[in-house]
């Protein structure tokens, strides 16, 4: 989860454009919707990372875990043919499911024919067949990394309850996944159940506390259920993760920051603060902090 986002728009895993970290304020009741947030930054640096990947699968064209990484960045960005490839890809490259491969093509010619829509339209079902297939194939036995493919593909497609059952899936095999966990609360998230995101979001971040996605997403999911001081609380301490990070690594402002303080400009409008929105329009952080008794 990925996606804006009060309605709050939809995280990416979602259709159509979004932002980089998906938050858009729909003053119509669109909801925002969470940033499916696949990539699994454990801190500060919010990014793309497809430009990483790509070089990694320069070196390394069989690396299943940078395809599989792709796949979610692209997700992420929306762009769902890029998405469709990479994990096509990663069941060519895949010596446990390549065989499958051979029975599924698509005629040039015919490809030629139809519009770019529907080709995409195909290829995700083509792909989304190959998974389903490999699943089968695999009987009672579990691929945590199938399954997760699995739910991208649902969540591309909108099927986010089938996304959540696979997700789940994956998680009984690796249940201190926080990444995966917030993979769930995204797409519990963009299929309206913003609680049980809350949940999963709370599980990603007891296992990794400086996974400033998930406490993004968090923060979202507290403005859609209403909660407008504990979805600040959330950007606040996301922010102060970065600041801290920032110090630490000498790095450049995150682009993640911006995304942020629009968020959390929302929630504390929605607290009628007016104090507490200026400072968040002047980017006064210790301010903030202070008031919401958060550490700096």
């Amino acid at each position: 989860m990925m996606t804006g986002y009060v309605q709050l728009r939809m995280i990416p895993f979602c259709k159509g454009q979004t932002q980089s970290f998906g938050t858009r304020w729909k003053p119509s009741g669109k909801r925002w919707r969470e940033e499916t947030g696949f990539q699994t930054v454990k801190k500060q640096q919010i990014r793309s990372p497809v430009g990483q990947e790509t070089r990694c699968l320069e070196l390394q064209p069989h690396n299943l875990k940078a395809l599989m990484s792709l796949a979610v960045s692209y997700t992420n960005t929306g762009q769902q043919q890029e998405a469709c490839d990479a994990l096509k890809n990663w069941i060519k490259q895949n010596s446990r499911y390549k065989h499958l491969m051979k029975t599924k093509s698509r005629s040039p010619a015919l490809t030629r024919k139809i519009s770019k829509s529907l080709v995409a339209s195909a290829s995700l079902e083509e792909v989304r067949d190959l998974y389903l297939e490999a699943a089968h194939q695999n009987g009672e036995l579990i691929d945590p990394d199938l399954q997760t493919g699995l739910g991208v593909l649902f969540h591309l497609s909108g099927e986010f309850d089938r996304a959540v059952d696979a997700f789940n899936a994956a998680l009984t095999v690796r249940p201190e996944d926080y990444s995966l966990w917030n993979r769930l609360g995204a797409t519990l998230a963009n299929g309206d159940r913003s609680e049980e995101a809350v949940e999963a979001y709370t599980r990603a971040l007891e296992i990794q506390p400086g996974f400033i996605r998930s406490r993004y997403n968090l923060g979202i999911s507290c403005v859609n259920l209403g909660a407008y001081r504990e979805a600040a609380s959330n950007f606040l301490t996301a922010l102060s993760l970065q600041r801290k990070s920032r110090i630490q690594q000498q790095v450049p402002h995150p682009a993640i920051s911006g995304n942020i303080w629009a968020a959390l400009r929302i929630a504390l409008s929605m607290m009628d603060q007016p104090e507490l929105f200026q400072a968040a329009n002047v980017g006064d952080l210790d301010l903030l902090l202070r008031a919401f008794n958060l550490d700096p």
